[in-house]
């Protein structure tokens, strides 16, 4: 489990600098409104994948505090 846990953090880490690309959209939506980050998919998949690292970290830090 540690192994997968690092190689996921390290993938995530290489990966990181491709969200900070522009990419096509800016001019269908204001690029600095909420509605821009939510309805562009780029944007969306960066969200949903933040709150699932998020939750899965939540989940296996609550795992390890119960068996201790």
């Amino acid at each position: 489990m540690k192994m997968i846990s690092i190689a996921a953090g390290l993938i995530s880490t290489m990966l990181l600098p491709i969200a900070t690309f522009a990419h096509p959209g800016h001019g269908e939506t204001d690029g600095y409104t909420i509605i821009h980050y939510f309805t562009e998919p780029v944007h969306v998949i960066a969200t949903l994948l933040s709150v699932g690292v998020i939750g899965l970290s939540f989940r296996v830090f609550r795992k390890k505090r119960e068996q201790a």
